[in-house]
């Protein structure tokens, strides 16, 4: 098992990839350096395995299903996520990994939104929708996290071997910041500088698709961890409907002692039945969701354990 486990997912990246490795070995001179190729069309891989970095490949496209294949096959310790792109400072990268390691944090989060995130990023929409999801996120799931969707976190060995992982684009960071707030996690937001892209470095990041994308995931996984919150919305607004195309015609019926509009009233009920088949739903789903988490406590017993046991017989082995 690695002490530090330092994880490059890559696509098309032949520009920055080699400065990236050397300036996160000379950070970071105890770690393993993972560097896994998305289907690059560059010289991505052969520059990275000329680098020495340990160099892989992902045939399924997508950040999320790169870093599904690294968590699944490395086992380290800490492990440091962090873009080839070359926008992340290696400067950072010991207080990231020693939040893990020494202070026993699960998860420590680059935070480049209380720096020069916003100055270094060109592209307004992209600082826009920041904003966002760290507003819907910090408020739906009772969060402090300053930066949801920074690439620059280190993670402990309990939080990658229990993350189930399901998202397979960039929407990766919001769901793995959203199961640490849903399970009570130990984070801690590190603040980080941020620079833009070298000149000729493209982002892979369309700002509107993978936005909706991320928002889809606030939401679905909303529904999933809280979903006693969500139906309750759901079953809300169907009140609200029935009661406004019903209470007219109530009124009606109080002054005449005659129903004008049954069809109304039929919808009106249908839509008040719906919105009390939501609130249940709602009601087994978030007793399901709480069994869960239990069992979730029991999960991380398990992996602590095991985790034990492989550096037990690393030592032994020596």
């Amino acid at each position: 098992m690695d002490k530090i486990a330092v994880l490059i997912p890559c696509y098309n990246e032949a520009l920055t990839i080699q400065k990236v490795i050397s300036d996160f070995r000379n950070a970071l001179p105890d770690a393993a350096i993972y560097v896994y190729d998305n289907n690059s069309t560059d010289e991505t891989y052969q520059l990275a395995e000329a680098s020495g970095a340990v160099v892989r490949r992902e045939p399924k496209q997508g950040k999320g299903n790169v870093l599904r294949t690294m968590f699944r096959e490395i086992d380290a310790e800490c492990y440091l996520l962090v873009d080839g792109d070359d926008t992340y400072p290696s400067e950072s990268a010991r207080a990231l990994c020693d939040a893990v390691l020494l202070d026993r944090c699960d998860m420590s989060v680059g935070d480049r939104l209380s720096s020069t995130y916003f100055t270094e990023n060109k592209r307004p929409f992209h600082n826009f929708g920041n904003v966002l999801v760290r507003f819907l996120v910090n408020h739906l799931f009772k969060g402090n996290i300053v930066d949801i969707m920074t690439g620059y976190r280190a993670l402990s060995y309990n939080f990658v071997k229990s993350f189930p992982l399901v998202s397979s684009g960039f929407e990766i960071e919001t769901e793995m910041t959203i199961h640490a707030l849903d399970k009570n996690l130990n984070t801690v937001n590190i603040p980080v500088t941020y620079r833009d892209r070298p000149e000729g470095s493209t982002s892979k990041l369309n700002t509107v698709s993978d936005g909706l994308k991320v928002l889809r995931m606030v939401v679905k996984l909303f529904r999933d961890y809280k979903p006693l919150a969500f139906f309750g919305v759901v079953a809300a607004v169907l009140v609200v409907i029935a009661l406004a195309l019903i209470l007219p015609i109530l009124g009606e019926f109080y002054q005449t002692g005659v129903v004008m509009r049954f069809p109304t009233l039929f919808m009106a009920g249908f839509i008040g039945l719906s919105g009390l088949l939501a609130l249940v739903c709602g009601m087994i789903l978030d007793s399901i969701a709480a069994k869960e988490r239990r069992e979730f406590e029991f999960k991380l017993q398990q992996i602590e354990y095991q985790k034990k046991q492989i550096l037990a017989a690393e030592r032994s082995a020596k």
